[in-house]
């Protein structure tokens, strides 16, 4: 009989681990609390050869390339409009990029057919015995798998389970970050370039970013504050606190953040990284931000589909040995998560000071400083060491 395995999250981790156990001969259960594939979201992006040999090998490169956004190329601008740095779209959006939702949708395709998704529902309680994992769930019968995975993001419901609260096992960065969707006049502004490629705008103050079209999000804002003093689980609770920090901010903030609050699509939370070691419990793994975020940091989706690998890989060496596998896993992400568990995305984006902000223009603005920093990026992205697992 194949092992039963239940992962918690169909937004790119899960799917992708569903993807290969379900081809790879496992019973699997996907259960995700929204109503179904989450749509729209940030842009994410895949670069250097570790993350091209993932999709290849998972048989969805074709399906990314065909869903990726244009290039952007994000204009850092001063008060009045004028052009002082740019930020090319290489940078931001690696070798290919993608919308969020378009690539869990294309995630969902291809494992659809191998594993069997559960919408409107989560896990509430995990009982460990001696051959498996009794699970509760909010709406559906309790059932007992072999194996329980959460790949439910940042503020992982598993891990809280499995591990201890999250302000265990995760640090805030002292900044944060809110993403709408909500239109605001660009007639003014250049947003596409002849060559297909669109352009954003991003405007700084100290300890303050906003940026303005493009593919990663309509409307970003960043910003560094004291304490976290919002409701989570409330909107206008979170909108309040943006509003706080940016009603008098320059240029066309004023424009674009009254649209903000407006906006039906809207999200803010810290920028955090989880600061574990280890991804596994008795019979309990965690996948990509659950395990391993670094908000913003450019790492995040890679890993998640690197973590995913490299775990189905391990279960399916090890044929059926379930500690061996959690084990060789937790071995392998540790040196590849490293990236995760240092840096902030914070200061780079919202300097705290004035001649702060100039020196990270100056990095776009000169050709060696830049392609130092590309390089930085590719090795973080690089791996070669990963095994070719028995695969399907």
């Amino acid at each position: 009989m194949s092992a039963k395995v239940l992962i918690s999250g169909a937004s790119i981790g899960g799917p992708a681990l569903a993807l290969w156990l379900g081809r790879n001969g496992y019973d699997v259960t996907v259960v995700e609390k929204s109503p179904a594939v989450r749509a729209g979201g940030q842009a994410v992006d895949f670069k250097g050869r570790t993350h091209r040999m993932v999709l290849d090998r998972m048989g969805i490169w074709d399906d990314v390339v065909a869903a990726q956004t244009a290039k952007t190329d994000t204009r850092l601008v001063d008060g009045a409009g004028r052009v002082k740095a740019v930020i090319p779209g290489e940078f931001v959006g690696g070798d290919v990029e993608i919308a969020r939702g378009d690539l869990a949708a294309v995630l969902h395709a291809h494992s659809a057919a191998d594993a069997d998704y559960v919408f409107d529902d989560e896990i509430v309680a995990l009982r460990p015995t001696t051959d498996g994992v009794d699970v509760s769930f909010a709406r559906r019968p309790s059932e007992r798998f072999d194996l329980v995975v959460g790949a439910d993001g940042i503020h992982s419901a598993v891990r809280a389970l499995a591990f201890g609260p999250e302000e265990e096992h995760v640090q805030g960065l002292g900044h944060y970050y809110a993403v709408a969707d909500a239109a605001v006049p660009t007639h003014d502004l250049v947003t596409e370039l002849p060559d297909g490629r669109a352009v954003a705008y991003g405007y700084n103050e100290p300890g303050r970013y906003v940026a303005l079209g493009g593919s990663k999000a309509p409307q970003l804002f960043v910003f560094r504050a004291a304490s976290a003093d919002y409701d989570r689980r409330d909107v206008d609770s979170q909108k309040r606190f943006l509003a706080d920090h940016f009603r008098d901010v320059g240029w066309r903030v004023p424009e674009v953040l009254e649209a903000a609050l407006g906006a039906s699509e809207f999200y803010l939370d810290a920028l955090a990284r989880t600061t574990m070691t280890g991804y596994t419990r008795d019979r309990v793994a965690l996948v990509g931000d659950a395990g391993y975020a670094n908000t913003l940091g450019g790492f995040g989706t890679g890993l998640a589909l690197v973590g995913a690998y490299v775990l189905a890989g391990e279960l399916v060496a090890a044929g059926g040995d379930h500690p061996a596998a959690l084990a060789a896993y937790d071995r392998r992400m540790r040196p590849l998560t490293k990236i995760a568990r240092s840096g902030s995305a914070g200061p780079f984006l919202a300097p705290p000071s004035g001649w702060r902000i100039r020196a990270r223009d100056l990095t776009f603005s000169s050709p060696v400083l830049f392609g130092a920093m590309m390089k930085l990026t590719d090795f973080f992205a690089t791996d070669d060491s990963l095994p070719a697992y028995p695969l399907r």
